[in-house]
């Protein structure tokens, strides 16, 4: 199963540069994610002040720019694992060199997932579609 850990920020984070220090625990626990094999993708985020948000309403969209000010909780960064349980999730991210901060762990959806929900034909596809993006990265 892939999972994704959500790094949660908030505009206060955006400000702050991480200390050289952090930068290298970071990489050394990437590195243990990637010679576990578990290591899927990791990236970090860009401000908000340099994203947008598009917003949709009965068919219409809106762009609001960046920076979210607002917005109490914001995206930082994540990594996308396999493992075979959210309890093997949860101990990778206990392992995380953060101080202070939250990260979310969830589950990304599998084309089996929407069997039921959705046409024989749209599962297919959507499974056609990931075997494709798969052996692209490969």
């Amino acid at each position: 199963m892939r999972y994704m850990i959500i790094v949660k920020g908030t505009p206060e984070d955006e400000q702050a540069m991480p200390e050289p220090a952090m930068f290298e625990e970071m990489g050394r626990f990437n590195q243990s994610l990637a010679d576990a094999g578990v290591l899927l993708a990791a990236e970090g985020l860009s401000p908000s002040k340099e994203g947008a948000v598009v917003s949709f309403n009965k068919g219409r969209t809106s762009v609001k720019d960046g920076p979210f000010s607002e917005a109490k909780e914001l995206i930082g960064g994540f990594w996308i694992i396999q493992v075979k349980s959210l309890d093997d999730a949860l101990a990778w991210a206990r392992r995380i060199p953060f101080e202070r901060g939250e990260v979310e762990v969830r589950r990304v959806v599998e084309s089996d997932d929407f069997e039921g929900v959705m046409s024989p034909e749209g599962v297919a596809q959507e499974k056609s579609l990931r075997e494709q993006l798969a052996n692209k990265t490969n």
